[in-house]
């Protein structure tokens, strides 16, 4: 397998990434948006077990304004207080990535991606507040992306008159996964039910599944929720769906 970092000229700027396909031959191709915590080792490693099953995949610093490597590295041991507080420096990038804005750096990551991966269309995963920018950018692009995948996500369902939810009907040609953890407050049993109804109601094609005693990271292996056996599960679903949508 062959991992590289590449660069993405964006709307405002560019965006550097990594890049890991299984090798030299065309694939399908896959955007990857990582969690709050940004591109490091343990992202590497996801990245590179999904390219090894014959795909592209593409994962790019989503926080480029601030710089190529604006996260301090996570603390270690990766308790809960330290990862909360390490949080708290990483929130003020978060709140810069608007809707608009993530659906124009999307434009940039699909169609660099493009030109990498083989012709046909594309899929998006993301994880934690990675998957709300996938969702962002699937509803934004839709004749680009054939299939969404979204693990541990909060904030799917808000108040706010642009929560994601409220877009459900822009995945209408899009088959999606949602893997939630049952440990989060950040997507509660509630919430969870109301994006299903709204799925349902745009005739999305979807499954939605909350992983028991799982908690919010748990497929990160650098995550102090980390779960083996839901990671594992996760795996399985992703590559499950990317057959069916790209292969």
């Amino acid at each position: 397998m062959e991992t590289t970092v590449v660069e993405i000229t964006t709307a405002d700027g560019v965006a550097n990434a990594r890049l890991a396909r299984p090798d030299d031959d065309p694939h399908p191709g896959v955007l990857f948006i990582a969690d709050a915590f940004g591109l490091r080792p343990a992202i590497d490693d996801m990245v590179g077990r999904i390219a090894v099953e014959g795909y592209v995949v593409l994962a790019p610093n989503v926080f480029y304004r601030a710089g190529r490597a604006p996260i301090e590295p996570l603390p270690e041991p990766p308790g809960p207080d330290r990862w909360a507080a390490a949080f708290g420096s990483v929130r003020p990038l978060i709140e810069q990535l608007t809707a608009t804005r993530i659906a124009a750096d999307g434009a940039a990551y699909l169609e660099y991606l493009g030109t990498v991966a083989s012709p046909g269309p594309l899929a998006i995963t993301g994880y934690c507040m990675g998957g709300r920018l996938a969702w962002r950018i699937a509803t934004a692009h839709p004749d680009r992306v054939a299939a969404l995948a979204a693990f541990h996500t909060a904030g799917l369902v808000t108040d706010a008159p642009d929560s994601p939810h409220r877009s459900a009907a822009e995945l209408d040609s899009i088959e999606a996964y949602f893997g939630f953890a049952d440990q989060d407050q950040g997507m509660t049993p509630a919430q969870i039910a109301e994006l299903e109804q709204g799925l349902r109601t745009a005739r999305v094609r979807y499954r939605a599944e909350v992983y028991q005693g799982a908690r919010h990271g748990y497929a990160v292996p650098d995550s102090p929720a980390y779960d083996e056996a839901a990671a594992q599960r996760h795996y399985r679903e992703l590559l499950a769906l990317l057959e069916r949508k790209l292969t």
